[in-house]
């Protein structure tokens, strides 16, 4: 998986510096077909081609079974036979995406709109194939032109979040989270995209909040913990933040930026000990990352701290002078995260949300509306 990093939020203290975990989204990837039922109803007024009604429910059996050589074969010889058949095209669509063949997917989801232009999924997965392409702005327009004809696909409100969130337009972004919560109040991942969006806004309450109920949804999102933690420290709540990046340690313990940040946060309380541990800790995790330019900026903040330490009639709360670049150039996040992802701008080691009556499909893997072939 490759990774994309959105942003860096920092925190100035009088003392040190906090470094907030790098924010990453996750994108919902799920294409939409047709439910078993509902292409035979649709069938029967869209093809009077008795072979090709034959073909495409082979097709689609096929698909559901993830014989995705079969069922092309099958959607083909639909089409040889009834080429307005845009259910068939849909499908195409979805099988050339799963194969990263977007330029092919985005000219079988725009003849599946030519044929019908009231399909939504259509609209829906031609957004999600140029999303993958980087065609941001075309994707945006055709998010928005599904949820005209359906305006409770959960998905499209997702990915039109993000979207809008990669152009910078935060404001809208926000919008399209809060309407997939309110389409779908479990989606964890959207409260997560909200709380990094609020956050980026400054409107640090209501991202505490969001985060808060994204850990609730999901307990085991590492970076949601320790991006609460650097809220709660800039808000001067520096127990509620040991614990949040506690909490993010107990679900990553390899995390060499939330041992960072928890040394800070225990720097600034005087507790120096357990700010050494912490600061020790980040160091070892930067050396196995391979990251030797951030546990060196470690080893030598930790080697200035033992200076004043052992400097009488000097604070623990002044902060040495020579920090290297503490205040310009922070530790990043360098982990990797495992598996692939649809598009190139948004990485997170967790699956994306499942959809309603969506059975939940690997990453990349278009799925069904129901399951059934």
């Amino acid at each position: 998986m490759k990774k994309y990093q959105l942003y860096q939020w920092f925190v100035c203290t009088s003392k040190m510096v906090l470094f907030s975990s790098s924010a990453f989204l996750v994108l919902t990837t799920s294409t939409f077909t047709l439910s078993g039922s509902k292409v035979l109803a649709q069938e029967n007024v869209v093809t009077q081609d008795l072979e090709a009604a034959s073909y495409y429910q082979q097709g689609v059996t096929r698909y559901n079974r993830n014989d995705l050589l079969s069922a092309e074969y099958a959607f083909r010889q639909a089409l040889q036979r009834d080429p307005n058949l845009g259910l068939a095209r849909n499908y195409l669509g979805n099988i050339f995406l799963q194969q990263n063949r977007l330029e092919a997917a985005v000219q079988e989801y725009a003849e599946a709109i030519r044929m019908n232009p009231n399909l939504g999924e259509a609209y829906y997965n031609l957004a999600l194939a140029l999303q993958k392409q980087g065609q941001k702005e075309a994707a945006i327009t055709a998010y928005r032109q599904a949820l005209v004809i359906e305006p409770t696909m959960v998905a499209a409100h997702y990915n039109l979040g993000l979207a809008l969130y990669e152009q910078g337009q935060l404001k809208e972004a926000i919008a399209e989270y809060q309407q997939a919560i309110n389409l779908d109040s479990s989606n964890a991942n959207a409260y997560f995209n909200l709380a990094i969006a609020l956050q980026q806004q400054s409107e640090i309450p209501q991202a505490i909040a969001a985060y808060r109920q994204a850990i609730e949804l999901n307990p085991k999102n590492a970076i949601a913990y320790s991006n609460l933690g650097s809220l709660l420290a800039s808000l001067g709540q520096a127990s509620e933040a040991v614990t949040a990046y506690k909490q993010a340690l107990n679900q990553n313990p390899k995390n060499a930026l939330a041992y960072y940040n928890l040394g800070v946060t225990f720097y600034n309380q005087g507790e120096i000990n357990k700010a050494n541990a912490a600061f020790k800790r980040a160091r070892n995790e930067y050396r196995e990352l391979g990251n030797l330019p951030e546990a060196y900026k470690v080893e030598q903040l930790m080697l200035q701290i033992a200076e004043k330490k052992s400097q009488p009639e000097v604070t623990q709360t002044s902060t040495p002078s020579e920090t290297p670049n503490q205040s310009e150039t922070p530790p990043t996040e360098t982990q990797s995260n495992p598996g692939d992802v649809p598009i190139s701008v948004e990485q997170q080691p967790i699956l994306p949300p499942e959809m309603p009556n969506l059975p939940q499909t690997p990453i990349e893997t278009p799925g069904n509306l129901s399951g059934k072939g």
